[in-house]
Formats: C-alpha cells, sequence, structure tokens
C-alpha cells in the first residue's frame, strides 16, 4: 500500500481527527470510522513528515445541539459567521470521547494541533476556524518547515477532511486526499458535495491510498 506512494521530504500526512468520539460508539461516529486507523498507521510508516488534527471542544460549545432549545443534531442554524451545522455534544475536553483512537500508533508524528476550542466557533478545517477568517498557524508552520506537499487521510471526508484540503489549496499548498484512508458523514449528500468541490478547487483525489 505504501510502496507506491514514495513520499518525498517536503510531503507531510496530515491525519485529521481520527478520535474515539467519531469511531464506532463515539458521540459522533462515522460510518466505517474505526476503517482507517489500520490504513493511516501503515500509511504514516511511510512519511517522514506527520501531523495530526484533534477536534478540541469546551463543555457547552456552540456547535452543540444541546445549546439551542428546539433544535436536534444535523439541524443548521445561523451563528454571527454563518451557517453551522449542528452536531451532538462530541470531543469534549479531557473525556475520552476527545482522545485519539487507542489504536493509531504514529510515535514520531511532530505536532498535534487542536481546533474547535474556541467556545463561540466551529472548525472544520485544520487551516481556518468555520468564520473563514481566524487562522490556526498551520500554513505558517508548514512554510517554515519547508512542506510543500499534503496528503490528507482521516474523519470526515466531507467535513474535516473537505475543509482542510480547500484551505491547504487556498494557502498555496499541493494537496492530495487518499480517499480509502477517509470516511464520510454523507449526510444529505454531503460526500458527493464536498468531492466536487475539492476537485474544483484543485485536489488530488486518489481512490486508494498508495
Amino acid at each position: 500500500m505504501t510502496s507506491r506512494l514514495n513520499p518525498g521530504v517536503q510531503d507531510l500526512l496530515l491525519v485529521v481527527d481520527v478520535q474515539n468520539d467519531f469511531c464506532a460508539g463515539g458521540a459522533l461516529a462515522v460510518p466505517g470510522g474505526d476503517e482507517v486507523v489500520a490504513k493511516v498507521n501503515r500509511l504514516a510508516s511511510a512519511f517522514a513528515h506527520v501531523l495530526l488534527t484533534q477536534d478540541w471542544h469546551p463543555p457547552g460549545h456552540s456547535s452543540f445541539a444541546s445549546q439551542h432549545p428546539g433544535h436536534r443534531p444535523f439541524d443548521t442554524i445561523q451563528l454571527p459567521y454563518g451557517a453551522q451545522t449542528l452536531w451532538p455534544d462530541h470531543c469534549v475536553q479531557g473525556s475520552r470521547g476527545a482522545e485519539l483512537h487507542p489504536e493509531l500508533a504514529i510515535a514520531h508524528a511532530e505536532l498535534i494541533l487542536r481546533k474547535g476550542y474556541r467556545p463561540e466557533v466551529d472548525s472544520y478545517s485544520a487551516f481556518y476556524e468555520n468564520d473563514r477568517r481566524t487562522p490556526t498557524g498551520l500554513a505558517g508552520y508548514l512554510r517554515e518547515r519547508g512542506l510543500r506537499r499534503l496528503f490528507l487521510a482521516g474523519l470526515a471526508t466531507d467535513y474535516c477532511v473537505h475543509y482542510s484540503a480547500l484551505d491547504g489549496r487556498r494557502e498555496g499548498f499541493e494537496v492530495v486526499v487518499l480517499l480509502d484512508a477517509c470516511r464520510g458523514l454523507d449526510t444529505q449528500g454531503s460526500l458527493d458535495k464536498a468531492l466536487r468541490a475539492m476537485r474544483a478547487a484543485g485536489v488530488e483525489i486518489r481512490a486508494d491510498a498508495a
């Protein structure tokens, strides 16, 4: 699987949100989410540079449906920065659900980037909060390290992987999404829409992870 990938010294594997709450039995389980763990571990062994993201919400986060009486998970409401999908409470700071999947084995990962910790704004992308203006600092980190091409794997294809890929292109990086090492929620056609948007932005979509 990894032999044909042949990443170079300016390539980085970006592992998105492989956390307990997004896997089987979690508060916001992505169908087949556990299936990416072994794939990601094998991929990571081929990369000298690996970075992990971790959803990290405070209790009572504004994206939680529980904070909006009369609304349910997966409803869409308007917040000051625009449309926001409401979610079950998930990846709460310090909880088991927020922990990285216990079988994720990437000891050489160089950075864990936490996102979604501002109570008033959600953060799908590894690069920007959902207001589309507030940066996480990842672009500067990658540039200073001399990393130019990003390979994305993880959860969920149509949300955090999708927005991270788009913002990677927005920041001028080459971006490859390894589709076999991702899984999506696919709510109301969101997966097909995300794939079209990524391709339109110049993201390379690889059906397998090789």
